[in-house]
């Protein structure tokens, strides 16, 4: 398993608190938001979004369709958190 998509999920389910889930069972190409996957909702995304920004250093200017597909999955999150350090995705 990926490093970096092993850490997204225990923070996933640490920073939202999420008492069902065990960061092993989420699937990284799994949908984070709707009713599809994890389920997450609005709110959910913008403590994930602070999480990250705290833990990565990401820097998110505005919210836009790119931006909602960096946070579809585990996978895409990561993706998007090694552009912005500048590492080959």
């Amino acid at each position: 398993m990926d490093t970096l998509e092993a850490d997204l999920k225990r923070l996933i389910v640490t920073a939202l608190k999420l008492e069902d889930v065990v960061p092993e069972e989420i699937d990284a190409s799994e949908p984070l938001f709707g009713a599809a996957g994890l389920g997450l909702d609005s709110i959910d995304a913008l403590e994930l979004g602070v999480a990250l920004r705290k833990a990565y250093g990401l820097r998110i200017e505005t919210v836009s369709d790119e931006v909602r597909g960096h946070f579809a999955s585990v996978r895409a999150l990561a993706s998007f958190i090694r552009a912005q350090q500048g590492e080959p995705a």
